[in-house]
């Protein structure tokens, strides 16, 4: 990937003070981590750039705080548990700026690890202020982001920092980006892009990017409902956005000029109830009763799927085509994230997926280790795939 600069392209790290963003905005309990994904994710770059002598130190956020300190966002809880993963001991200052901050990294030799406290605690932070950038970047000599996931926001930590140091993507961004440019930028053709969730109002510039930028378009999930509500189907008490019909039109007309083609549920799993094992039965899209509930598409909406990511080369995928959450009805999202799972293992599709519930739902089908790249970056994957530029990539760019 040639695109951004990465730590290849840094040099000799050997006693080198190395400001890397993380992310490791984990989820906690009782002042324990309960999910140490992000942790994890982490780790190998945090260990490349200490094995290689360079003095690791770490800036990260954590919850919302405001722009000041406020102990239930400290992030002291999580240095036992980043020790532990990372296999070496990790220092810690009670502050990301100032005299605190200056006397730990000051105390740094070479290979050793320095976690700084929540970047947050500063308003200057999210503002991407230059006086707390500079301040920041008194404190190393090259700058590293680790954070994709926080890449959509111009930060002083995430983005302005990038300007005032030599700047590089750490492993894990290395990988998203090459694998979001696999996905869209630069894809192996066909490209299918598959939508779900459940409304088209949070999904209309992605929609919209999508149709100009791939050859077959599935919208599934309760956005579905939608488009065929749009195109005169009753969809009975489903839940459907009807009064996005005209924007839902736009879109297939958009998709028709664009030469991708739009693949819609033939047939739906209906319910009265919205709840696990409610009674249901499949029947096609021209016949859902007035008292029916579309949670699931029907076995030949998958066979059409499934049939179309056969014909594709790369897979964007982004949503639930069900309420995957409650059986039965997540037997559409398994059916095809296994199959899409399979073309992927037998190296005939590149398959990239992101967003909180994708990752949900794939995890759910067993398939989120088979993918090419699951992103657990909710927002900055999203507005990845509408087209957006984020602050924190931009930035990492080679001139």
């Amino acid at each position: 990937m040639t695109a951004f600069r990465t730590l290849d392209d840094a040099g000799a790290l050997q006693g080198k003070r190395v400001l890397l963003r993380v992310d490791v905005n984990v989820p906690m309990e009782n002042g324990r981590v309960t999910d140490a994904t992000r942790i994890e994710r982490v780790v190998p770059t945090i260990r490349e750039i200490a094995e290689q002598g360079g003095r690791v130190i770490l800036l990260a956020h954590f919850g919302r705080p405001k722009g000041k300190p406020d102990p239930k966002d400290s992030l002291a809880p999580i240095v036992e548990t980043l020790s532990r993963h990372l296999g070496r001991p990790v220092a810690f200052a009670p502050d990301c700026v100032g005299e605190a901050a200056a006397a730990a990294v000051a105390a740094l030799k070479d290979g050793d690890v320095l976690l700084l406290e929540n970047t947050r605690f500063h308003a200057g932070e999210e503002k991407n202020d230059p006086a707390f950038t500079e301040a920041l970047a008194e404190n190393g000599d090259l700058y590293v982001n680790e954070a994709f996931s926080a890449a959509h926001r111009a930060h002083a930590s995430t983005e302005g920092l990038a300007h005032r140091l030599p700047a590089y993507a750490g492993r894990l961004m290395q990988a998203e980006l090459d694998a979001l440019t696999k996905g869209l930028e630069a894809p192996k053709r066909p490209v299918i892009a598959l939508v779900g969730g459940a409304k088209v109002s949070s999904k209309i510039d992605l929609l919209q990017n999508l149709v100009a930028k791939v050859d077959m378009l599935v919208i599934g999930g309760g956005m579905a409902n939608t488009f065929l509500h749009a195109q005169g189907k009753a969809v009975g008490k489903s839940l459907c956005e009807k009064d996005l019909s005209d924007t839902a039109l736009r879109i297939l007309e958009a998709a028709k000029a664009a030469d991708c083609r739009i693949i819609l549920p033939v047939d739906a799993v209906v319910a009265s109830d919205f709840k696990a094992h409610a009674p249901h039965e499949t029947v096609s899209v021209d016949a859902v009763p007035e008292t029916g509930m579309i949670l699931d598409a029907g076995p030949q909406s998958v066979a059409e799927i499934d049939a179309a990511i056969d014909e594709a080369a790369t897979l964007v995928w982004n949503g639930p085509l069900g309420a995957f959450e409650l059986a039965p009805f997540d037997a559409a999202t398994v059916a095809a994230a296994r199959h899409a799972a399979a073309r992927t293992t037998a190296g005939r599709l590149v398959s990239v997926a992101g967003g909180g519930d994708t990752v949900a739902a794939l995890n759910h089908a067993g398939v989120g280790e088979t993918f090419s790249y699951v992103s657990t970056a909710g927002g900055a994957f999203l507005e990845w795939l509408e087209g957006k530029a984020l602050p924190g990539v931009e930035a990492l760019r080679a001139k």
